[in-house]
């Protein structure tokens, strides 16, 4: 065979080493989770491809050719090489801690209060958080996993649906003290509403999923994130538009209430998305399972 470069199917020598480690074809099967007969194909696709017999079979079993032990000494070696750098890559990456990507918001008010619970559901996952508002770019940034908001839609990665994106207004009691029970959406007109930079159309969707004409008037009170707008409304400064599992403590503690019962339910969710395939997917899928069972 007169070529440069002789690389053979890697497969197949794979199936080769096995067996000539073993002895076996059945052990080298079982070791490589696949069938005898699978097995014993590769080994002819390699006698095949190299124009070689590497085995004498006879009653006793299999034992190498005087050229399979050469080979077999040559090519072990390098097995060996490929099981140690991967056993070394692995241990690194275990050592790595995991680079999640959220929002500001979403970090503030429903993440961060909960990761007590992760450190003390997995105390040997570390966890790096990091906030932008930029869909993630996986080629170019270094994040293995970010909860995004969006319809589930990114092409060619995973994503797995967290909770849904609905809307409700939010106040300070104080605020509407003196206004009965029973208010209705169009009450909220009565006040001052409070506005996100990043969540422009919040205020327009929600009145428009109740009936009720509206225009953003052209100097709103308008801060530069949901973060801010939920401390303006917890101030008194007006009426916010909430995510509402972004206020989730606010309600309970009773430092802010719902100022009337209409929610409107976008058909968009938040995301955990991360890359198929990814070397760190077993501490993807741990935080994965954790975020599943917090949101319940």
């Amino acid at each position: 065979m007169h070529m440069h470069n002789i690389v053979p199917p890697l497969n197949a020598l794979r199936v080769f080493e096995a067996v000539a480690r073993l002895r076996s074809f059945s052990k080298a099967a079982d070791e490589l989770h696949v069938s005898q007969s699978a097995v014993s194909r590769q080994i002819s696709l390699l006698e095949s491809y190299l124009d070689v017999q590497f085995f004498h079979r006879d009653r006793a079993g299999i034992r190498l050719t005087e050229l399979g032990q050469q080979y077999f000494d040559g090519v072990q070696p390098a097995f060996n090489q490929i099981i140690e750098a991967t056993r070394g890559l692995t241990e690194k990456l275990e050592d790595e801690p995991l680079r999640i990507r959220v929002y500001s918001t979403f970090a503030a008010r429903w993440l961060m209060h909960r990761l007590p619970k992760l450190q003390k559901a997995h105390p040997d996952l570390r966890i790096r958080i990091m906030t932008a508002v930029a869909p993630v770019d996986f080629a170019s940034e270094r994040v293995d996993g970010s909860i995004q908001l969006g319809k589930g839609d990114w092409e060619g990665l995973r994503c797995d649906f967290l909770f849904g994106d609905e809307l409700r207004p939010v106040c300070k009691p104080r605020l509407v003290s003196g206004m009965p029970f029973g208010r209705k959406p169009e009450d909220v007109l009565k006040y001052p509403l409070i506005h996100s930079h990043y969540r422009k159309q919040d205020w327009q969707d929600w009145f428009a999923s109740a009936g009720i004409e509206y225009s953003i008037e052209k100097e709103p009170f308008m801060l530069p994130s949901s973060l801010l707008a939920y401390q303006a409304a917890q101030d008194g400064l007006g009426i916010a538009i909430a995510q509402t599992r972004m206020v989730e403590q606010e309600l309970r503690s009773g430092t802010l209430i719902y100022f009337c019962e209409h929610t409107f339910a976008r058909d968009l969710g938040y995301y955990l998305v991360s890359q198929p395939n990814s070397p760190f997917e077993p501490k993807i899928a741990r935080f994965r399972d954790w975020l599943m069972e917090e949101i319940g």
